[in-house]
Formats: C-alpha cells, structure tokens, sequence
C-alpha cells in the first residue's frame, strides 16, 4: 500500500479536477445529474453484491483477518509498525494509545480504523467500506440481510454514539468476534473484528 501513495495522491487531484470540470459543463450547459436519494435506493442487483461482499467475512473472520487481506494484517499478531509499513502513515494518527489510526476510503479502496494494545498489537480492525458505490458494499447491508446469512447473532446489544443509538450484531468466530454496528436496521455503519 505504501508504494501505492503516489499513485492514489495522483488520482485524487485527477478527480478532482474532473469534479471541477463536470460542474463547469454543468453550469454552462444546465447538466442534469442524478439526485442524491436516486443515488442511494439500492437495486436487486445492489442488494446481491452487498450480500455477497457480507458473506466474504465469514471465513476469514476465523483467522482475524478481513476479507481480501493484501497486507496480511491479523488481530492479536499484527503490529502497528508493521501496518504503517504495509499501508503507510495513517491519514488521521491516533490521538492516544487507546486511539485509532484511521485509513480515509478513497478511489475504491475501504477505509479502515485500527487500535492497538499498549505494546502496539492490532487489537481491532474497525472496516468502513468504499465511498464509491457503497450500496454494493456495506451500505447495502441490512440487519435482516446479516440475520438471514448468518442466522441468530450470539449477542445483541444497544450502544450509544454521542445522539446516535446504535445496534451492535455479535457474532463469535472461533478465537474472534466480528460486530456490526448499524445506525439503524437499514444503515450499517461499520464492522468491527477483535480478539473474542
């Protein structure tokens, strides 16, 4: 990942300046660009991608692992500087040794958040999915989709999140827990795998 810096720095400002030339032809032209809520109203074939992306964590999650693991990065083995070398500096740094290191999602790829024990193991990887077609991803994941793949969870629980109150599906993976933590029944927010 880290040899991948330049090349995602490169199509960021590329993306960019297409955003800027889109909404010039826009402004001059009077594009019509789809709504935001068309946008997000999942299709059938939304909901199949999503459901399959949810069923690549089943297995690996036995391991502490994500799905699609390029880096090799495993809960309770991995260290942080190992992560930091593998994927590079973090885009938001930790502000505590209770903190998180946050990868921002960008360009396809999923944006990460991982804390560490005191003596800088991966104690949890926190998965946010893409940003870009995320109904295909995480965001058309659903709290009937998790229960139907993964029948009964071995835990629910309610947390609260400043004014958010969130549900969190539990689900025990061998020496692992992969949690769900969704904003509301249709709105998952995160995946959360750690040391069970």
């Amino acid at each position: 990942m880290k040899n991948l810096m330049p090349v995602r720095k490169t199509l960021l400002a590329l993306s960019a300046a297409s955003v800027v030339a889109i909404g010039s032809i826009g402004a001059a032209t009077s594009l019509t660009l789809p709504s935001a809520s068309a946008a997000q109203t999942p299709t059938a074939s939304d909901t199949a991608m999503a459901q399959k992306k949810l069923n690549t964590f089943y297995k690996p999650a036995l391991k502490g692992e994500f799905p699609g693991n390029p880096a090799g990065f495993v809960v309770g083995k991995t260290t942080r500087t190992e992560v930091i070398e593998k994927f590079g500096s973090p885009d938001v740094t930790r502000s505590s040794v209770n903190g998180y290191d946050s990868y921002t999602a960008d360009m396809g790829n999923p944006g990460y958040a991982m804390a560490y024990t005191p003596s800088g193991v991966l104690k949890e990887i926190r998965y946010f999915g893409t940003n870009v077609e995320r109904q295909t991803n995480i965001g058309g994941m659903t709290i009937a989709m998790v229960k139907k793949n993964w029948y009964a969870p071995t835990s629910t629980s309610t947390i609260k999140n400043g004014n958010t109150t969130q549900t969190k599906l539990t689900y025990k993976r061998g020496n692992y827990k992969i949690e769900f933590i969704f904003n509301n029944s249709l709105d998952l927010s995160h995946i959360n795998l750690l040391k069970g």
